[in-house]
């Protein structure tokens, strides 16, 4: 059995589950740069879940596989959540579009741990879950970005 490349993934939509700290940091390179407004997060207390839905940069094209950028929405949910805190963020703010820098998750004992979903302008979204469980979830068919252009990190 051989490993999956980007090429075997160019044309299908993304459905990756972490489970662990290597596969989390594939989570976070694919959702590095998403946007989504602050009214598409919601915890349901009741089933332990926590989601987003995204406006997820396709980073897993090459530059020559698409004439222009592409974005698909996508869903970032995570299951086991037991708190959520924020700070940077206004909530109240219904207006408010958060762009995601990274996910990463620190460990409180065995299994338990808090996932931090770092914002572009000092903010971030901390899930505090019994054990790491998380999948990003394409949903829609990719569409151009409306900018035209891949994000960039100066």
């Amino acid at each position: 059995m051989q490993d999956a490349t980007f090429e075997d993934g160019r044309e299908k939509p993304v459905n990756i589950a972490a489970l662990d700290l290597d596969d989390l940091e594939i989570l976070s390179a694919l959702i590095q740069d998403a946007i989504f407004p602050i009214t598409e997060m919601n915890w349901n207390a009741k089933s332990r879940q926590f989601g987003i839905l995204l406006n997820r940069f396709r980073w897993e094209l090459s530059t020559s596989d698409a004439t222009k950028p592409e974005r698909v929405q996508s869903v970032f949910a995570v299951d086991n959540v037991t708190n959520i805190s924020s700070q940077g963020i206004d909530r109240s703010d219904k207006d408010v579009v958060l762009s995601v820098l990274s996910v990463d998750f620190e460990s409180i004992d065995e299994t338990a741990g808090h996932l931090t979903i770092l914002l572009a302008g000092d903010g971030a979204i901390r899930v505090s879950v019994e054990a790491l469980e998380c999948r990003v979830k394409d949903v829609t068919r990719p569409y151009t970005a409306p900018s035209g252009q891949s994000p960039s990190h100066s």
